[in-house]
């Protein structure tokens, strides 16, 4: 008897379905046979009534069942996709730390095609994948920290590009050209300036030395160019930095020079520093804003200083700053608090100035800025 119950026929909800029904359908219909007032017709009908309404439950509790199990299914489903999908990221994101560590080795290889290969390699994990974006751009600025010397730059901070007196070697050249792909590709990983919902970058090159050097139009986070050497010109137009910017020093060395450097319309919204910088070429600066706190103490502007349009936000120090050919200071917006000590400029140029300001000629012969009380 034991078997026979465990069978599966007699387990199936199908069968015990239909056995109820029948149940219902004789017991409902002998119990109003019983009335005299009901017909046959009546009772049997009530009965199959009664009997339907076992038949539909079981419809309603299996369509319940396939519906649990198909989503289910789904469930299954989902989460296979979700699994292949993350071992895909893995499989790429080996890939492409193997690329990484492939490409950085590949930086200190004898060869400069090799390395151009390898800084190219670099760019174009960043530019896959924006999770190696700042860390690529700090392998770029750390290769344009490396020491590097060229005879171009001994005597000058904008040498000719045709110098027939060039004594270079064939290995300086190619490390030139190598370090130019490496200052091009910052300029392309960087985004545009007018670039809306996109990260400023950060980039520190304290030390380096670098030539044509352009970031026109880029939007930047945090600028480290101390003690730097920009030799032939720098562009910095049109860029937008969100972070602070230090010059401090640079061209003050014996071979870190500033050639012509150029920052018209640029906006920088937070501390800009160039105390102590030397500018050996015209230093243009027509148009930029200065959000907040602004130094050129200790600067030094071997020829034009030009800062027409430009608006200062917060303070200006020009402490011992020395303008030793034509200043243009005709600000857009002068600053809320200037400081000239010692600000000397060159006597014999018609300088143009803010008002309220004057030159006052010294006893040595030298002049100097003052404000009127």
């Amino acid at each position: 008897m034991k078997r026979l119950l465990r069978s599966p026929t007699l387990r199936s909800p199908l069968l015990w379905t239909f056995f109820v029904s029948l149940l219902l359908l004789l017991a409902v219909g002998g119990w109003l046979l019983t009335d005299p007032a009901t017909s046959r017709s009546e009772a049997l009908k009530t009965g199959g009534i009664a009997g339907g309404a076992i038949v539909a439950l079981y419809a309603l509790w299996l369509n319940d069942r396939r519906r649990r199990v198909e989503e289910r299914r789904q469930e299954v489903e989902r989460q296979r996709q979700e699994l292949e999908l993350r071992r895909a990221d893995q499989d790429r994101d080996r890939i492409s730390d193997e690329r990484f560590a492939k490409a950085v080795e590949l930086l200190g290889h004898d060869a400069d095609q090799v390395r151009v290969g390898a800084l190219h390699a670099l760019a174009g994990l960043a530019r896959g994948r924006a999770v190696y974006r700042q860390t690529v751009l700090d392998i770029l600025c750390s290769y344009l920290r490396r020491p590097f010397e060229h005879p171009r730059y001994d005597e000058t901070a904008k040498p000719p590009r045709d110098d027939s007196s060039d004594k270079a070697t064939a290995e300086q050249d190619q490390e030139l050209q190598v370090r130019q792909t490496a200052q091009r590709l910052i300029g392309e990983l960087l985004p545009a300036a007018d670039s809306e919902g996109t990260p400023a970058y950060d980039l520190d090159l304290t030390g380096a030395v670098l030539e044509y050097f352009d970031l026109s139009e880029r939007k930047v986070g945090k600028l480290l160019l101390r003690y730097a050497g920009l030799y032939s010109s720098t562009n910095l137009s049109g860029c937008v930095f969100r972070g602070p910017v230090y010059l401090t020093g640079a061209g003050a060395g014996k071979k870190k020079r500033i050639g012509f450097f150029r920052c018209e319309d640029a906006k920088f919204e937070q501390r800009a520093w160039f105390s102590g910088v030397r500018f050996s070429e015209d230093a243009e600066f027509r148009g930029t804003t200065f959000a907040g706190e602004t130094s050129f103490k200790d600067s030094v502007f071997a020829k034009n200083a030009v800062f027409a349009g430009a608006k200062f936000g917060k303070t200006l120090d020009l402490h011992r700053a020395r303008f030793e050919s034509f200043a243009d200071l005709g600000f857009g917006e002068p600053p809320g608090t200037v400081s000239l000590y010692n600000t000397v400029v060159e006597p014999s140029r018609d300088h143009e100035l803010p008002a309220g300001w004057s030159v006052e000629t010294l006893p040595d012969g030298r002049a100097r800025l003052v404000m009127k009380d």
